[in-house]
């Protein structure tokens, strides 16, 4: 795969704790505990909502600030999982940073977790990510498999590439990224094709591309809009300007991303697939 991003500048520190009891979404999901390998993402999507938790996120005040412009990695991520590891666990990793961003191609954080995994494996391993880099650990993700249950989430948020320029534009083109779930799934590879953040598309076309790279029920959730979430997380303001300069804001209306929704379940039915949102689609992950 070719590589889509410039380098941003890369940090370390050593951490606590790796393992997090989960709450609110996750937790409804089923997951018990959350796996961050590092905080702030250099992907730096525009309408990612973890900037907005700040402190409650475990940010400080420059990441919210210069959010997508430095990582800092948590260099004994893999040293504190041998000790935190336990075999009833249900792990996600990551809500807050994506574990395959475009700094971990320098770092190789991501093969020294996925080792002290499958030394100590837990009852569900869940990595969600948009980065194809992680085809660079397949043959560890297959070992992994074979000692849990290991699943990947790979998040395709749009059928039309120029809208994923707009919004997302470190991110791999989506036609690359539907190739990554082909062959994780080829890999035997339990793999979900994740549709979140819905951004503009064409919802009966990213069902049905969506559902013939992973051969799965479809998971995901629309842009997260005060409208139908009045705390906590929420979609950050560079995308709202995004959306208003190319003139996207039914997107952020909650009654277009509920029809939007309802288009995209009725594809997949069509095709003998569901699609499910919120915690209950998330689900499918911790099961």
């Amino acid at each position: 795969m070719a590589s889509h991003f410039v380098s941003r500048p890369v940090r370390s520190a050593a951490a606590r704790t790796i393992l997090s009891p989960t709450s609110g979404f996750i937790a409804e999901a089923g997951f018990t505990h959350s796996l961050t390998p590092a905080r702030n993402c250099t992907f730096g999507c525009t309408y990612c909502y973890v900037p907005t938790l700040r402190v409650q996120g475990g940010l400080k005040p420059e990441d919210w600030q210069r959010w997508g412009q430095f990582t800092t990695f948590k260099t004994n991520a893999a040293e504190l999982l041998g000790r935190e590891l336990r075999n009833h666990q249900r792990i996600y990793c990551s809500p807050l940073v994506d574990p395959y961003q475009p700094a971990e191609e320098g770092e190789r954080m991501m093969p020294r977790v996925l080792q002290a995994m499958a030394a100590s494996p837990p009852g569900v391993f869940t990595l969600q990510t948009r980065g194809t880099l992680i085809l660079r650990d397949l043959n560890l993700l297959r070992a992994l498999a074979r000692r849990t249950t290991l699943r990947v989430s790979f998040s395709i948020t749009t059928n039309r590439d120029e809208v994923r320029r707009r919004y997302e534009p470190r991110c791999a083109p989506i036609a690359e990224r539907l190739a990554v779930i082909r062959t994780l799934r080829d890999a035997g590879i339990e793999t979900y094709a994740t549709l979140a953040p819905l951004l503009p598309c064409d919802p009966e076309e990213l069902a049905r591309l969506a559902i013939d790279a992973s051969g799965r029920d479809l998971i995901g959730d629309a842009l997260h809009v005060r409208g139908v979430k009045p705390r906590g997380a929420t979609t950050r303001d560079a995308a709202l300007r995004v959306a208003a300069v190319n003139g996207h804001y039914q997107w952020l209306d909650p009654a277009f991303q509920s029809e939007t929704i309802g288009r995209i379940a009725a594809a997949a039915k069509a095709l003998g697939h569901s699609f499910t949102t919120g915690p209950s689609g998330f689900a499918k992950l911790a099961a």
